[in-house]
């Protein structure tokens, strides 16, 4: 179960005296994060970046990794990588940088976007100003505020006789993966769990349970995993999301997601108990 996902990062929304130390600098130019690519994956560990040469259009704070600071960075598409780095899409790094690492790295996209795309009250159209003391953006003229962007979305391991329930989608080159989708207003967790199912596949499930939550920066969404059983139904799918779906034994898994992810997770607890 993934409730506590860090292992030595520490969120802050203000620096407390770090000004110039070494500290680690998660650098994006569009969805790209730069890497440096000699020996192990890893990202820039400098004081500043006037150390690379490089020239931010917003830079944010995040706090403490191994009690060093945090920033997240936004580059100009223009900006070229500095001699032994590249930048590198995000989701193609997932198997290779240490996982605080690629955590934080989520978060940070997720700021800088959010940081972007509210320069400007959603309400009444005038500037907005970074809160002090909070993650938020305050009108200049109303005062509304503008939170960061957190959209909840369910994920279910559905077991039926010691095999589970995987799923081809559309957009995932033919891959196979858990039913899942994004909670819509008005709707309990439990109740979105019925609904994805009854929409994707066809089917029903019962007793549905609890089993761990794990940020997910694609686009900007909070993964909620649940295990269920199957009640009823037979397999009918969409045709437009997923388009193909079967039930696997634990042998029989094409193809485990990293550890990094709840899917991952909720999987390897499947081949675990079945």
């Amino acid at each position: 179960m993934r409730d506590s996902i860090y292992k030595n990062y520490s969120p802050e929304d203000a620096p407390k005296n770090v000004e110039f130390e070494p500290s680690y600098w998660f650098i994006f130019k569009g969805e790209h994060l730069l890497i440096k690519t000699n020996g192990k994956v890893s990202i820039p560990f400098v004081s500043s970046l006037d150390d690379l040469n490089l020239t931010a259009i917003r830079t944010l704070y995040m706090g403490l990794l191994n009690n060093k600071p945090c920033y997240s960075v936004e580059v100009e598409h223009e900006t070229e990588a500095p001699e032994g780095m590249v930048f590198s899409n995000l989701i193609s790094l997932y198997d290779f940088l240490d996982e605080d690492i690629y955590l934080i790295a989520g978060k940070a996209v997720q700021i800088i976007n959010w940081d972007k795309n509210h320069q400007f009250c959603g309400r009444c159209g005038s500037p907005t100003i970074t809160s002090n003391y909070e993650r938020a953006k305050i009108c200049t003229i109303c005062g509304f505020k503008s939170y960061t962007r957190i959209s909840p979305a369910v994920i279910t391991s559905i077991i039926k006789d010691g095999k589970i329930l995987m799923a081809k989608h559309g957009y995932r080159e033919g891959r196979y993966g858990l039913i899942a989708g994004f909670v819509e207003p008005g709707e309990t967790l439990k109740e979105a769990v019925i609904r994805e199912t009854q929409e994707e596949v066809g089917i029903k499930v019962k007793n549905i349970k609890y089993f761990g939550s794990q940020p997910w920066p694609y686009p900007h969404s909070l993964m909620i995993a649940f295990t269920a059983e199957y009640k009823s139904g037979k397999i009918t799918v969409d045709e437009k999301e997923i388009t193909s779906a079967e039930w696997f034994s634990p042998d029989e898994i094409p193809r485990i997601p990293s550890k990094m992810s709840i899917a991952g997770d909720l999987i390897e607890w499947f081949i675990s108990n079945f």
